[in-house]
């Protein structure tokens, strides 16, 4: 299973941090908030048969390389529609109150971060990364990566864990219109 150190050493945190006008460590903080955030969304759309095959194909779209200067903003913001639907501003909302991470302004950290963990997905599903392996999951396949993804960045291996004082199960419960879901 890939570890958080794995994770991070695949995202360009000190571009991110520059991006966002902040420290290194503050980025790291909201890449782990973020990124829980949004592999949580995945994960609960992976869960589903109709879920699970809409996100393969739209990591069809994500497996070349990308680095934080050609990050297709408007590209995260429709990955993000589609993983939270309607309450997408009420989960940048929640992240951005968040005291760990003062000064991150998540709604502009989550488009820049959507198409390059869409891209780590791409690669690991594709076999160009290490797999994650382990725990069967609903999901299947995918379900499987983006799980053992989630859990290298909340310590555990469920959409329930806490990541930086983020209740992450609460955070994604109710939420609609994600993969699979509203159109």
């Amino acid at each position: 299973m890939a570890g958080i150190e794995d994770i991070l050493a695949n995202l360009p945190i000190g571009d991110i941090a520059a991006k966002l006008g902040v420290d290194p460590a503050t980025a790291t903080q909201a890449i782990k908030e973020g990124g829980a955030t949004i592999l949580g969304g995945l994960h609960r759309n992976a869960e589903s048969e109709d879920g699970a095959a809409a996100i393969q194909q739209a990591l069809k779209k994500h497996d070349t390389d990308i680095d934080v200067s050609n990050v297709d903003e408007a590209d995260g913001q429709k990955i993000l529609g589609h993983i939270f639907g309607s309450d997408k501003q009420v989960v940048e909302q929640k992240l951005t109150e968040d005291k760990a991470t003062a000064g991150i302004d998540f709604g502009k950290l989550l488009p820049i971060l959507a198409p390059i963990i869409m891209n780590i997905l791409a690669k690991q599903s594709s076999g160009s990364a290490p797999a994650t392996a382990g725990a069967e999951s609903s999901g299947g396949g995918i379900g499987d990566i983006i799980g053992g993804l989630l859990g290298g960045l909340t310590g555990g291996g469920n959409s329930s864990s806490s990541a930086g004082g983020i209740d992450l199960g609460g955070l994604l419960s109710g939420l609609g219109g994600l993969f699979g879901g509203k159109k």
